[in-house]
């Protein structure tokens, strides 16, 4: 967001007709509205806020197919077939970045290197033995091995040659100069309310125009509607990032991650001169889990241990959504259409899934069906594989629906609630989300969640209202941060509370 312009295209004010609407201007949004331009058709995309700005603009931007331990898993519930699909769809996305940035001439620091997930314990070596077979096995370039470029040492890492990494934000601001060159339009400061699958669909807006279209696209990170009940099948969670510079001779040369102590993500950026920006991610957490504070300094210390002499220049968090059987949902909306669609649930690789959902949309859009299209496919629920994580997920959400409205708050009232901190708060029978800034005024909110009325939770570290059931962020003044919440937080009066 730094080292990149920000956007100013215009919000919608007039009625609209095309073949296609896009919803949401992150990777997977931009990527299908520019793969439909490029294959003649006419797209609007609309984005509440600014594109590439939102969980996109916030990403540590590892371009791979090895995420994680996903090989072993694929195929163990879906087959060796899937997981060949799904090594060979990710790693298109992963080539059809470097191929579209040098047709289109788009500098976005893409830098080929290996990706690795690696284990500092022994007793996860079983593990990655598994990972490193099952991927090599899906066609990837994917071997066992015990050295690395990090600066400590490591038990052992499953290494994948030919991955990247880049500057998405520049690459897809790119892309956008593109699509509208090609006659497609993009809309900002536009949130997308309602649609109706009619004959033509039909998204409206907040501010009351209407988008009619062949197709609708529903690419909000974590759908904004809730036609095919997904909510039920995607767990959010977020992570803490820091960064900082390093001198360019300590460059660990690859993109790292290991699923040990609450996740840890390693990879780094071009800097300044000498230098290159080491970006270390990890501490996950849900959303409304309450206090980070004390997480994010366990990140920088672990940081600074492993990097000696890193100044932490930047941090922040991102969100993610993760499907109950691990794969992405790409593909129809619902089984009941086939206009409108959705793409969502990338598990923390967006990078490569958001382009694949491009690909994968603008190919089923304009009648062609690629054969990793039924593993994507949302409505391919098996209960068998499914039952236990939806069931533990939902077991969390009635936990939080019910316990959240009983619970007591840490503080008597309002008036308790000191500068700089919030609290969930019963004023006058009703619970309020109330934060005192630090000149001591009050803000007050309704404590409910708009998506499904879960009670939100403070955010001591981003000072933010987030729900702990669909991940749904608010700020203090109950303005949407993140969905699928697409209503905000209404003002209370607390006085007297």
């Amino acid at each position: 967001m730094d080292s990149t312009e920000a956007t100013r295209y215009p919000a919608l004010t007039a009625d609209l007709e095309v073949d296609v609407v896009v919803v949401g201007g992150g990777i997977a949004g931009l990527s299908t509205a520019w793969e439909l331009t490029e294959a003649g058709q006419t797209v609007a995309l609309v984005e509440a806020d600014r594109i590439a700005a939102g969980v996109t603009g916030y990403t540590t931007a590892k371009l791979s197919v090895l995420h994680t331990l996903i090989y072993d898993k694929v195929r163990t519930s879906f087959g060796a077939d899937s997981a060949r699909l799904y090594a060979e769809s990710q790693q298109r996305a992963v080539e059809r970045v470097a191929a579209v940035a040098a047709g289109l001439r788009i500098d976005c620091d893409l830098e080929r290197v290996p990706a690795f997930t690696y284990a500092e314990s022994t007793d996860n070596l079983e593990q990655l033995h598994a990972e490193a077979h099952a991927a090599a096995d899906a066609g990837l370039d994917a071997s066992f091995v015990t050295e690395t470029g990090l600066p400590f040492p490591v038990a052992g890492a499953v290494r994948v040659e030919e991955q990247a990494q880049f500057h998405p934000r520049k690459y897809l601001l790119g892309l956008a100069d593109d699509l509208t060159r090609r006659g497609g339009q993009i809309f900002e400061r536009t949130s997308a309310t309602g649609l109706d699958e009619g004959n033509p669909c039909a998204v409206t807006t907040e501010a009351g125009h209407t988008i009619t279209a062949r197709h609708v696209v529903v690419a909000t990170h974590y759908p904004v509607f809730d036609r095919a009940l997904l909510f039920a099948r995607l767990e959010p969670r977020r992570e803490l990032v820091v960064a900082g510079a390093i001198s360019a001779d300590r460059d660990p040369g690859g993109v790292y991650l290991t699923p040990e102590q609450n996740t840890r993500s390693v990879r780094t950026a071009p800097y300044r001169d000498g230098q290159r920006l080491l970006i270390v991610t990890g501490e996950h957490f849900t959303p409304g889990a309450g206090e980070v504070t004390e997480q994010w300094e366990t990140l920088a210390e672990w940081t600074r241990q492993r990097f000696p002499g890193t100044q932490i220049a930047y941090r922040w968090a991102t969100q993610d959504n993760t499907s109950t059987d691990q794969v992405p949902f790409i593909g129809r909306f619902h089984p009941g259409t086939d206009k409108v669609w959705v793409a969502t649930g990338f598990g923390g690789w967006g990078m490569s899934s958001g382009v694949l959902a491009g690909q994968l949309l603008a190919a089923r859009i304009t009648g062609s069906e690629p054969p990793w299209a039924d593993l994507y496919d949302p409505g391919r629920l098996n209960l068998v594989r499914e039952a236990g994580s939806m069931l533990k997920l939902q077991a969390k959400v009635a936990g939080h629906f019910v316990g959240d409205r009983v619970r007591p708050s840490h503080v008597d009232s309002v008036d308790d609630i000191e500068p700089g901190t919030g609290a969930v708060v019963r004023v006058h029978g009703r619970q309020c989300a109330a934060y005192r800034d630090d000149t001591g005024q009050l803000h007050a909110v309704s404590a409910r969640c708009t998506h499904l009325g879960c009670i939100v939770q403070f955010n001591d570290a981003e000072t933010a209202w987030e729900c702990p059931c669909h991940g749904s962020r608010f700020g203090i003044d109950g303005a949407v941060i993140q969905g699928p919440a697409n209503q905000p937080l209404q003002p209370q009066d607390v006085a007297g509370g």
